[in-house]
């Protein structure tokens, strides 16, 4: 039997009163350079790049759901929620209005599964619009520009120890081999291994110290925080905005030497590596065959391009398409998330052979790693990126988190390779830990 959904207001009982939303504009001048000066020390959500984005802080819906069906029951008490709300949105803009962030788990059998949040206060900026949202039950003040107060500076987590994980070096790597020997065996094409470190900070971790620093040290990835995980994506599972959608696959990665000139030729390497290539093609044919159904028409591009980062290198589709049907017709963001989750770049190919290999092999749960994290609109529109180069925050431990990294591998792969790629991509995380 599959579990109802689980939504409470921040009292733990449900919304007794329809939601009510209010939205104002305001002086782009009147926010901080960093959204993120905004968000109280207790904690907040995020979704930012390029300094544009949402922050938002308060929980007063959580949407709590678990197993196979976790997407569709999220979405659906969201519209049951809007459907009822009163909303007075001045803005009308993506991410104005009422707003519900998640994150889900990339298996549907982890015990993580999956959560929206509706928050009390949202603060957003794009291009030279900005605005304040306040939401509550059954009444809402106009939004004040009090709420614009910078909070007090995040504090450092200072000295930070690192362990394995679920497994060690060796074990990892002898995961590897073993997904090696059964590509070559013909029983798949191509598997994604994640391995997790966990790190234990001196003092409890403040999620502004770490947003902050990837938000400043990898602007073209999507900085998130929503419910305990926090990140900075390069890769966009879906963005659903008035009837056009995009996605952006990675798969296919060189490690970064620090010089200019080398890393030119790393980039040369890496475009006409035949094992990066063949990674990626599995990748973006997944992701434009889930698409398919949903789109009057696509654009593939034939080869990808490389996308520069200060960590590595990789290579890079940007998949585009338009929405069949009116808007009354079309399916949600979260609704295209779930039916795009997971693309061969977290999973493999073919999906199902890919996942019960990562299930036998990897020897942990994933948990919200690699799963749809991102934001929701009333009107369904929103932005859902893929949970990479992140961490987990213990919730019973605020010393304690656990940072994921994962490579995928095909035929060609070397194990000790692709450890090092793992290392280079879990140096996001680790340098955003640093004190100083």
């Amino acid at each position: 039997m599959i579990p109802e959904p689980n939504a409470t207001s921040d009292n733990g009982r449900a919304l007794p009163q329809p939601l009510v939303a209010r939205t104002v504009a305001v002086e782009r001048d009147a926010l901080p350079e960093d959204l993120l000066d905004l968000v109280p020390a207790d904690g907040g959500m995020a979704w930012l790049r390029r300094g544009d984005g949402l922050v938002a802080w308060g929980e007063l819906v959580r949407i709590d759901t678990v197993g196979p069906e976790r997407f569709a029951q999220a979405q659906d008490a969201w519209r049951t929620i809007v459907a009822h709300a009163v909303v007075r949105d001045e803005v009308r803009l993506p991410g104005s209005g009422p707003v519900a962030f998640g994150s889900f788990a990339f298996a549907t059998h982890s015990p993580a599964g999956g959560a929206l949040i509706v928050p009390r206060v949202v603060v957003g900026r794009r291009g030279t619009a900005a605005w304040i949202t306040t939401l509550d039950a059954a009444a809402v003040g106009a939004p004040s520009n009090a709420l614009l107060t910078r909070q007090a500076a995040p504090v450092a987590p200072g000295t930070v120890d690192y362990a394995d994980g679920s497994l060690d070096r060796a074990g990892w790597q002898a995961a590897v081999a073993a997904a090696v020997a059964e590509i070559r065996a013909g029983r798949l094409d191509k598997v994604v291994l994640a391995r997790d470190v966990v790190a234990r900070t001196e003092r409890p971790l403040d999620p502004r110290w770490v947003l902050a620093r990837l938000a400043a040290d990898y602007r073209s990835c999507w900085t998130f925080a929503v419910d305990g995980l926090l990140g900075a994506t390069p890769e966009l599972l879906v963005r659903s905005e008035k009837g056009l959608v995009t996605s952006r696959v990675l798969a296919g990665t060189i490690r970064r030497t620090g010089d200019d000139d080398a890393d030119l030729a790393r980039a040369g390497i890496l475009a006409h590596s035949s094992k990066d290539l063949e990674e990626h093609e599995y990748a973006v044919e997944s992701l434009a065959h889930a698409l398919e159904p949903f789109c009057s028409s696509t654009n593939v591009p034939e080869t990808p391009f490389v996308l520069h980062l200060p960590n590595v290198l990789h290579l890079a589709t940007d998949v585009t398409g338009v929405l069949a049907g009116d808007r009354s017709e079309t399916p949600t963001s979260l609704a295209l998330a779930a039916a795009l989750h997971p693309t061969a770049a977290v999973a493999g190919t073919p999906t199902a052979a890919a996942c019960a290999l990562i299930d036998r092999l990897e020897q942990m749960d994933r948990a919200r790693y690699a799963g749809p994290v991102g934001w929701l609109g009333a009107d369904g529109d929103g932005e859902w990126g893929i949970a990479l180069r992140s961490a987990e925050i213990d919730p019973h431990d605020p010393h304690r988190l656990r940072l994921f990294a994962g490579c995928g591998i095909v035929s060609a792969s070397v194990p000790a390779a692709e450890l090092a790629e793992s290392e280079a991509k879990l140096e996001p995380m680790r340098h955003a830990l640093l004190d100083g």
